[in-house]
């Protein structure tokens, strides 16, 4: 497929990277559900060409993303004639598409991947959308939204009742929420828990000790450095513009 859209391109296929069996393009950057993606491809070791387009620019508007995401949103994969949208199916796709390394849990049987599903549903819908993109709308995007401080505040207040509830739960697991080894559920947590510090929400005790885990694996600060806009690392300083 071929689009034509500004934006530089840059190719990550460091040494070592498994080449999947058709192209991988991540579209966008600059987001946290941006982030997930870039952080799922960086977990298995996978290359991929990253279209670095940003939310709110107008790219994500023109005829040739349109074709891509309707509904004009970032982040969205392609893997050869496939094309998919929405973070969390993203990175689950991912991890069951391709091998995954000793280090990520991605489990088979029905039972695991219930339970698997359960986190990351209640992830998306009760901690995303239904309280930090209710803040991000009326604090960084109050322009667009209006200010909305009530609803704000009560956004918050349920974001920390929900980890309040799961608190016992973070006392007794291993280093990730399954065991040792990282799950999509993780990365999910852990960029709500990354958005919510950047709103100032004071997260309990053993949330802060399960981030500080999580942040310090190599892919996740390797997945930083790809989704930073201000950020072209000399290993990319071959990016090119124009049609993929």
């Amino acid at each position: 497929m071929s689009l034509s859209i500004d934006g530089s391109t840059v190719t990550w296929a460091p040494p070592g990277c498994t080449q999947p069996d058709a192209p991988l393009v991540l579209w966008g950057i600059g987001t946290a559900r941006t982030f997930r993606a870039h952080w799922m491809l960086a977990e298995l070791g996978l290359g991929y060409v990253s279209r670095r387009i940003q939310s709110r620019t107008g790219e994500t508007m023109e005829p040739g993303f349109l074709k891509l995401n309707p509904r004009h949103k970032i982040p969205v994969l392609q893997h050869g004639d496939l094309v998919v949208a929405e973070s969390a199916a993203i990175i689950q796709y991912l991890s069951e598409r391709f091998a995954p390394p000793p280090t990520v849990f991605a489990p088979t049987d029905a039972a695991a991947r219930a339970r698997l599903a359960e986190w990351c549903y209640f992830i998306m819908s009760e901690l995303d959308g239904h309280t930090l993109y209710v803040i991000r709308r009326h604090v960084g995007l109050k322009h667009l939204y209006g200010e909305a401080p009530t609803a704000v505040e009560a956004a918050k207040l349920y974001f920390w009742e929900q980890l309040s509830a799961l608190e016992g739960r973070f006392s007794g697991i291993g280093a990730y929420l399954f065991g040792d080894r990282l799950s999509i559920a993780d990365i999910l947590l852990t960029s709500c828990l990354d958005w919510a510090v950047g709103y100032d929400i004071a997260l309990p005790e053993a949330m802060l000790a399960y981030r500080a885990r999580v942040i310090d694996r190599p892919a996740y600060r390797e997945a930083r450095r790809r989704n930073d806009p201000a950020i072209l690392p000399a290993a990319c300083t071959g990016a090119v513009t124009g049609e993929i």
